[in-house]
């Protein structure tokens, strides 16, 4: 697909899908979504030999041709940054990500990524995503910690992104939230798209994204409970998002209503030590402690697990005592 155009003829589109969905919808896991609309927007898709947009709606008969531009070299820079790498082979990493680390490059994080490390570490890493997030699967949060998939080969990054789209690619977190959730267990099931109010966050939205959070309290505190979270899909920032959508926001959020102002709803008793665990902890309570997925290459099937870091470790510490 590199360099030559790619012709589709549109025989049908009965659901009426926007021009970027119809594409994904028939080029992932080769191409995300996010990737089709930057190609849209840079000229690189056209609809009946005319620039378009990604809202547009293909008819029946409509040519669309799309053409991926020769990769250009990196422009990010190998930086010689600790990595905890539980695991690694020829395919694939599994890295286990601090808080306070950003995956790629962005607006504002030029630099000091997850990315920045990867490729001072590795030779080769998958360019489906692009050459400013080269072998991510997919991401965490700048201040959530955890575990993460890197590949190195793009027929691995199809591989595992196939796993993603098909929901058999297992992902667990602990979440400390605020309050107490009202069974032992349950689900949320809510659609999520970007704020209408403020851009930069993301909510509940009707006609947004299906999102599906599965989860189960594994311990109850004075004023708080430790959650086990399994995703089902993986939107951005869903685990935050539902949780403040159900009235139990992440211990500590601060941009998911987690922090001081939470302070009133819960006993005098218990301010101070609520207090002290914020002071700790200026992140929101959440770590990717498990993932499970099959082995692009050898397809067996492989788990790794990964413990609480340190801040989030102290302010268990003083709930137990």
């Amino acid at each position: 697909m590199v360099g030559s155009p790619l012709t589709i003829l549109v025989d049908e589109n009965p659901a009426h899908l926007r021009l970027d969905r119809f594409l994904h919808d028939r080029l992932a896991p080769d191409l995300s979504r996010s990737r089709i609309q930057k190609l849209i927007k840079c000229g690189d898709v056209t609809l009946n030999r005319q620039p378009t947009q990604p809202s547009a709606i293909p008819q029946t008969g409509d040519e669309i041709r799309l053409r991926i531009p020769e990769p250009v070299q990196l422009d990010v820079t190998p930086q010689s940054i600790p990595l905890e790498i539980l695991y690694e082979d020829a395919h694939l990493l599994v890295v286990n990500k601090p808080p306070g680390m950003v995956v790629h490059p962005a607006a504002g994080n030029p630099d000091g990524t997850l990315v920045n490390a990867l490729l001072a570490h590795c030779d080769d890493l998958s360019g489906i995503n692009g050459i400013m997030r080269p072998g991510i699967v997919h991401r965490l949060d700048k201040n959530t910690s955890g575990l993460l998939i890197v590949a190195k080969q793009d027929q691995a990054h199809r591989f595992l992104a196939a796993q993603l789209k098909q929901r058999t690619l297992s992902r667990t977190y602990v979440a400390l939230v605020w309050g107490h959730m009202p069974a032992d267990s349950g689900t949320i099931h809510a659609p999520i798209a970007r704020s209408p109010v403020h851009r930069k966050k993301m909510a509940v939205v009707e006609g947004g994204r299906e999102a599906i959070t599965h989860w189960r309290v594994e311990q109850r505190f004075p004023f708080c409970d430790r959650v086990q979270i399994k995703l089902e899909t993986g939107r951005t920032h869903q685990i935050r998002v539902h949780l403040r959508h159900v009235g139990h926001p992440v211990f500590g959020d601060p941009e998911y209503g987690g922090r001081e102002k939470r302070l009133g709803s819960i006993a005098p008793q218990f301010k101070s030590t609520a207090k002290q665990m914020l002071r700790i902890l200026d992140r929101q309570a959440l770590h990717a402690t498990e993932i499970e997925f099959v082995h692009p290459h050898t397809q067996e099937k492989m788990q790794f697990t990964s413990g609480l870091p340190d801040d989030f470790n102290q302010i268990m510490a003083i709930l137990a005592n």
